[in-house]
């Protein structure tokens, strides 16, 4: 067998562009979370459409990604773990919000900063949380309370 020197370069393009496409792969799953940075729980009623590797964002800015989802069995609420960039300052008076992207767009935790001087330290806990708001729910209320009247 010859080797054609085009045949060999058709190969290296095709395995780099492979190469980039696992790249993407990894940290567009969150696989790849900030490294040192600060880490914060929180607690809601419900993270419908988090998952691992779902954005952290403030202001519409991302500054970090969910790295952790569990269930407490005490609570039945869900805890989760936020990894967010160094060197960010958070209030200790903000608030967790599950949002959405739109109609059919992901979703996000924002963090809503508050007024508060004092900074979260390292694990610490937002208090102030509100979970997902089910579109499926509200469509349901409003097609009952149509039906009501």
């Amino acid at each position: 067998m010859r080797e054609n020197p085009v045949e060999v370069a058709a190969g290296a393009v095709v395995v780099a562009a492979a190469l980039g496409f696992l790249l993407y792969a990894v940290q567009a799953s969150g696989y790849a979370a900030p490294a040192g940075g600060q880490r914060l729980t929180a607690s809601f009623r419900s993270v419908e459409g988090i998952s691992l590797g779902s954005d952290v964002r403030m202001a519409g800015v991302k500054i970090g990604s969910v790295s952790a989802i569990r269930l407490d069995p005490e609570t039945f609420r869900a805890q989760t773990e936020l990894t967010l960039l160094g060197g960010l300052a958070i209030p200790e008076d903000s608030s967790a919000v599950v949002a959405s992207e739109g109609l059919l767009g992901g979703s996000f935790v924002e963090i809503v900063p508050g007024a508060s001087f004092e900074a979260l330290p390292d694990g610490g806990e937002i208090v102030d949380t509100q979970g997902a708001v089910s579109l499926l729910n509200l469509l349901l209320q409003y097609v009952s309370a149509g039906s009501d009247g």
